[in-house]
């Protein structure tokens, strides 16, 4: 396959060396991967990009091994899914698409590679997997910091309350100053010695 006709003239996201080894950030792969129905995966068009190989051969690899992809490994987009996800991907052209994408989860990513066979397919799984492990662990690392946010904030909450408290006695005790201030402060009124 001509490298020129796989990558396209204007997508120059990712190196080719002669050796077919694969220079990919990790930003190129997550801008890839999308939550459709909770689940973190990739759409069969971008895959086989990766892989090097056509989207309907990607596809075909599929339907002839259907029976070692469950429905958590892929799936097929509904018509609104695929509208959506259209919609989400403003600069991507899809043509005249007259299928349905597949999409794959992380576990059916990795079952593509052992279908199409090449040692290309196997590293890019191996480099995506890689950043769907990433991915995770900076969502773990986020909620863990979102949760004691929550309890900060629970806390705040309980602190605004007693300061709050505070604050209004405080100004309680301003207002007695100040009405002993313009008390001692008023012109006396009455016998002058």
């Amino acid at each position: 396959m001509d490298k020129r006709n796989f990558m396209g003239s204007n997508k120059k996201q990712f190196d080719l060396k002669k050796s077919e080894k694969l220079i990919l950030s990790d930003e190129v792969v997550m801008s890839k991967i999308f939550v459709i129905r909770g689940e973190k995966v990739m759409i069969d068009k971008d895959i086989a990009e990766l892989y090097g190989v056509e989207t309907k051969v990607l596809k075909q690899a599929v339907k002839r091994n259907i029976d070692i992809f469950p429905q958590h490994f892929m799936f097929e987009l509904t018509e609104k899914e695929f509208a959506n996800l259209r919609s989400q991907i403003v600069t991507s052209s899809w043509g005249g698409q007259r299928y349905l994408p597949y999409v794959f989860t992380e576990h059916g990513i990795l079952q593509l590679a052992s279908v199409l066979k090449s040692e290309r397919a196997k590293k890019m799984s191996i480099r995506i997997i890689e950043v769907f492990v990433k991915m995770r662990k900076i969502l773990e690392t986020n909620g863990v910091i979102l949760s004691k946010l929550h309890e900060l904030e629970a806390k705040g909450v309980e602190h605004d309350d007693k300061l709050l408290i505070i604050f209004g006695y405080l100004e309680q005790l301003e207002e007695g100053k100040k009405q002993e201030t313009d008390q001692k402060n008023r012109k006396s009124i009455g016998y002058k010695i």
